[in-house]
Formats: C-alpha cells, sequence, structure tokens
C-alpha cells in the first residue's frame, strides 16, 4: 500500500522551526535531512575522521523535512497547514510530493536514523545501526517502526532527562501513549521495577513489547490497547505523556487517581502556545515545580501539592 511522501526544502536556520510545524500535521513518520554540523555530529557519535563523499557533497545552507503520511489519512490538510504555516512566518519553502510503498518508505528513513546520547547516561541506538561508542552509557536499542517516531524529537529527549533524573530503582511507571515503548524501556533500563504503556494504536502496542524484548526487559513491562488511561487502576511513581496538548489536558483532569503523594507527573509534546492552557488543566491539587524546553517545545514536571 502506498504512503504519500512530503519534502519540505527550507534554509538551514529555519530547519528547526519548519521541523515543528511539520510534527504538528503528523506526529510520526518525519525525518530531517540537516547536514549544516555534519562533521560535528558524526564526531560526538561514531568518533570517526573519514565521512563518505556523498555526504560531504550533500547541501549545507539548505534542509529537508520527509513527512510520510499513510493511506488512511489526508495528505490535502496536512499539505495546507504547513504551507499556510510556513508563509505567515516568512519562511521561503518548496514543497514536493510523491508516493511511495511501507518498505521504500521505511528504507529512506531508516538512513537518517543514527545512534544519538540523551541526557547524561542514555544512548539511543537503532538496531539496524552499529557505528556508534557506548562510552559507559546505557544503550537503549530501538525498533521504533515507521509510523511511532525515533525518540530523537525534543519532546521525547527531554522527557529521557526527566527520567534520568526522577527514576528510583524499584519504581513504578505508567507511559500514556507509548508508542514505540521508548519511555517505558528507558525507565526499566534506569532502574525502574516495572512500567505500563498503554496507547490508543494496536500497532505501537505490539512495538513497545518488540522494543522491550530487545533490551530484555520484557519481563516488566506491560503494554495495553487503550485510550489515555482508561484501562489502568492504581498509582504509579512515574507517570509520563508525551502526546498532544489536548490529550494532555484531557488526561489531567482525572490525574490524581494514578498519583501517590510523591508521583512525578511528566508532561511533554507542549508548543509554546498551549503551554498556559496545559498547566491550568492541571487540578488545584497538582502543580508544575519543574520545566525545561527547547526549540519551542515543552515539558512540564508536576507533583501533588505538599501539604503544611
Amino acid at each position: 500500500m502506498d504512503w504519500t511522501e512530503i519534502i519540505i526544502t527550507v534554509a538551514s536556520e529555519s530547519i528547526d522551526t519548519a521541523g515543528n510545524i511539520a510534527l504538528m500535521t503528523v506526529p510520526y513518520g518525519i525525518y530531517i535531512e540537516d547536514y549544516s554540523s555534519l562533521e560535528q555530529e558524526v564526531q560526538e557519535i561514531a568518533k570517526i575522521d573519514m565521512i563518505d563523499e556523498q555526504l560531504l557533497a550533500q547541501d549545507r545552507e539548505h534542509g529537508k523535512i520527509h513527512i510520510y503520511i499513510n493511506s488512511g489519512n489526508n495528505p490535502a490538510e496536512a499539505l495546507s497547514y504547513i504551507k499556510e504555516r510556513l508563509s505567515a512566518l516568512g519562511i521561503e519553502y518548496e514543497i514536493s510530493v510523491g508516493s511511495c510503498d511501507v518498505e521504500s518508505c521505511l528504507e529512506n528513513w531508516r538512513k537518517y536514523f543514527a545512534p544519538i546520547k540523551v541526557g547524561e547516561k542514555l544512548l539511543i541506538r537503532p538496531v539496524w545501526r552499529d557505528d556508534f561508542e557506548p562510552e559507559d552509557r546505557i544503550v537503549l536499542d530501538l525498533e521504533p517502526g515507521l509510523a511511532f517516531g525515533t525518540g530523537t524529537h525534543e519532546t521525547t529527549r527531554l522527557c529521557l532527562q526527566y527520567l534520568e533524573r526522577f527514576v528510583k530503582k524499584g519504581c513504578t511507571m505508567l507511559d500514556v501513549g507509548c508508542g514505540s515503548g521508548i519511555l517505558s524501556v528507558a525507565a526499566l533500563l534506569l532502574g525502574a521495577e516495572s512500567a505500563v504503556g498503554i496507547d490508543i494504536d494496536e500497532l505501537a502496542v505490539k512495538a513497545s513489547k518488540e522494543n522491550a524484548r530487545l533490551n530484555n526487559v520484557q519481563d516488566r513491562y506491560t503494554g495495553i490497547k487503550g485510550n489515555l488511561a482508561d484501562e489502568v487502576t492504581g498509582s504509579f511513581d512515574i507517570i509520563t505523556a508525551n502526546i498532544v496538548a489536548d490529550a494532555i489536558i484531557m488526561l489531567s483532569s482525572d490525574i490524581e487517581k494514578l498519583m501517590n503523594d510523591s508521583t512525578v507527573y511528566i508532561m511533554s509534546g507542549i508548543i509554546d502556545s498551549r503551554l498556559d492552557d496545559v498547566k491550568a488543566a492541571l487540578p488545584e491539587t497538582v502543580e508544575v515545580f519543574d520545566m525545561m524546553e527547547e526549540k519551542g517545545w515543552y515539558c512540564l514536571a508536576a507533583r501533588k501539592k505538599r501539604q503544611d
């Protein structure tokens, strides 16, 4: 079955803004070609000096954003939104639209997914890449699947940094909108006793279980198909919601029943224009105590207010 491939070309200095706009149209199946910092990135990750001549010949002044839209969605809506937002921001762009079968899309996408360091402890490695140096980091092997993202976007990286900070040995975790399961698997590798991932997409749940198996934590991971946290009972020490603002707002209205007195509730996938809406949706007994931002995306850490 063919997918639609949209390629947006913009100047390198606009690639982050354009990428954020693209992600709002479809929160999966996206990768960015940006060679403006090629040598530095290769050194940081692969620790090699020789770079393929084809890579060296790539345009350093412009970047390309590739979006894949499956046959069940309408690419015309995504195109209209992208053009409107880029024009409103005064960003010059070129757009091409084509089609590709799933296997071709997947192969193209895989070429640009490299191992990446996150925070102080983690390194995310796509299972088909061996060109990396662990450097005493915890290696998370990931088969993300085209529809569930790579874990390299700002929203996921910010969540992973909070997990490094808040995961304690023996804690329990709930991951709402688990996708590939990257957050759950990371928490388990960092020392969590158990993790529950829930997603409305049955394929996402299947992918998360497979990634738990790849990292040998399948015995401590439970994947559930469901809407937000409707299928979940009990309380958890850490709750993550790396989804869109509207879904976080819906989840937050009833989040207290899943929290104990020391639970850390991590929310991500929030663009700057929705930050206040997400904060306002928290129950009166829950407050944001820490916040991180990267390239216009926010990640919040909240907990129950302490009783004096």
